[in-house]
Formats: structure tokens, C-alpha cells, sequence
């Protein structure tokens, strides 16, 4: 798989969901010092009320203004498309499979169910270098959860098959 792949050269030149949005409950700013991408990242989170999720969060909004290379920028429009609506619990497994692969030096090619379109980025992998820029917008979203109040606890555990 090549480093940049059709996938992430689309999410780049034309990324879902971007531009900073209100309501928001917490902005975080992450740079990469390493090669100078930056991430400002907003999250607008939900607790759900009655039914058999009572009391969960949900991410009703991410937004984000990214600056930097293809792959930092289509990390943060892929972690948009996969994430929003969705309980933040699940957002965390996603997380922890696409964390799992982006460190795995390419041996774990990532399972689409688990990670949708972010399994493009298996090639990342495989440049330890670029691994902290498809990383970035996630690591920020982590920062962002738990400053608003969530128990991000859960995206430090080993996936389920690793």
C-alpha cells in the first residue's frame, strides 16, 4: 500500500466536516514539532437521556481547522466521517484499532469494519515518521474528550484481536 493513497489524497484536498463550529464544549490546539502540522480541534459532546444508553456520551460535533501535510489533514477529515454521531465509547475503539495499526511498522494491515475509511492510512505504518502526523488530530481529539468531562480511559486498552 503507498503512502499516500487515493483515499487520503481525497480526504485532503477536500476535508469532511472542516472549519471550527459552536456550540463546542472544549477547543484544543496540537502542533507537531517534529514537522510543524497543526490541529485545532473543537468537540461538542451529549449525554444521552433514557433507552438502554442512558447516561453515555455521544459526539454531536467535531470541527477542526488543519494545517499541514495530506496525511495529517485527511487524518482529521477521516476522524470526522468515522466519528461523529457515534458514542464516544465506540469513537475510542476506533481509536485503539487505528492506533494499533499506524504502530504496528505495517504488519497489521487494519480491519475496515473496525476503522473505516482510516484503514487507508495501513500504509503510514510503515514511515515511523509520519505516523505522529496521521496521529495528530486523533491524539488532540483524546485531549479535547477529556478535557470535556469524558473517561477516555478506554483508548489505552489493547483492541479486542491484537
Amino acid at each position: 500500500m503507498d503512502l499516500y493513497g487515493e483515499l487520503i489524497l481525497d480526504h485532503a484536498k477536500r476535508p469532511q466536516h472542516a472549519g471550527l463550529r459552536e456550540p463546542f464544549d472544549v477547543e484544543v490546539n496540537h502542533v507537531n514539532p517534529t514537522c510543524g502540522d497543526e490541529i485545532s480541534l473543537r468537540v461538542h459532546l451529549e449525554s444521552v437521556t433514557g433507552g438502554p444508553q442512558d447516561g453515555a456520551q455521544v459526539l454531536r460535533d467535531v470541527s477542526y481547522d488543519a494545517l499541514g501535510c495530506s496525511i495529517s489533514v485527511a487524518s482529521a477529515s477521516v476522524l470526522a466521517e468515522e466519528c461523529l454521531g457515534r458514542p464516544v465509547a465506540d469513537t475510542l475503539q476506533t481509536y485503539r484499532h487505528l492506533h494499533a495499526m499506524l504502530t504496528s511498522r505495517g504488519q497489521d494491515p487494519g480491519d475496515a469494519e473496525q476503522i473505516g475509511d482510516a484503514v487507508a492510512f495501513a500504509g503510514v505504518a510503515k514511515y515511523p515518521a509520519r505516523v505522529k502526523c496521521a496521529l495528530l488530530p486523533w491524539t488532540a481529539y483524546l485531549d479535547a474528550l477529556a478535557r470535556a468531562g469524558a473517561d477516555i480511559s478506554a483508548a489505552s486498552e489493547r483492541p479486542e484481536g491484537a
